[in-house]
């Protein structure tokens, strides 16, 4: 089976070659390219036949936002992964809204990496569940106020929200929720039409702020 062929964008180049060294030793994939900041990116990536980006989010010259945002503009099915310290959530929406398929954190260890890799590649989101963890408690603020989810979307809706929020496949919340995954596939088409959603990335977000998931 050939492998999975990534690029990575990223400012710092002991970060870079440090996480390349790992992909290929470990056996994950090949890494056909890198830049040091969005605009070469977006110069090289035309070139270059890649089935995942691995994008830093705060980089100089352009950062990670502006690039995938052109990016996925020229080539919708690109496939983009958002890989950062920072801890402000702010970045996250805005990554979201570019059009990440999900979000990794520099720290994470090399069977997180892995599956990070993997999950989106098929087509999946993939979020690390420290980096949920930081979002929910920076927008964890006390309230008895019913959110827009409480009468927006129904139990089952709900049930099959959180379970996209662990990251996992439509087969596999068939089989928690023992249903089928036919059904999955029409309540997920429902919950990104009731919330206007685009994709499973920015459900994530829409859980979380109407505080559906807790960590």
């Amino acid at each position: 089976m050939a492998k999975s062929k990534l690029y990575l964008v990223d400012d710092h180049q002991i970060f870079r070659e440090g996480l390349r060294n790992l992909i290929e030793i470990e056996g994950i994939g090949e890494v056909v390219g890198e830049s040091n900041n969005g605009k070469d990116f977006i110069d090289k990536i035309e070139h270059i036949d890649v089935d995942l980006v691995l994008m830093d989010i705060s980089m100089p010259v352009m950062n990670g936002i502006e690039a995938t945002k052109l990016a996925i503009e020229k080539n919708p099915e690109l496939k983009v992964m958002a890989l950062s310290m920072n801890g402000d959530e702010d970045y996250y929406y805005k990554m979201i809204e570019a059009g990440v398929k999900g979000f990794l954190l520099k720290d994470s260890g090399i069977k997180e990496i892995e599956r990070a890799i993997l999950t989106v590649i098929e087509g999946d989101s993939y979020f690390s569940n420290e980096l949920l963890r930081r979002i929910i408690s920076n927008l964890a603020k006390p309230s008895d106020k019913k959110t827009e989810a409480d009468s927006l979307l129904s139990g089952r809706e709900k049930e099959v929200l959180i379970e996209i929020c662990n990251g996992l496949t439509n087969d596999e919340i068939a089989e928690k929720l023992f249903i089928s995954a036919q059904t999955v596939k029409g309540h997920r088409s429902n919950l990104l039409s009731k919330t206007n959603c685009r994709n499973s990335a920015s459900l994530v977000m829409y859980a979380i702020k109407n505080k559906i998931v807790e960590l």
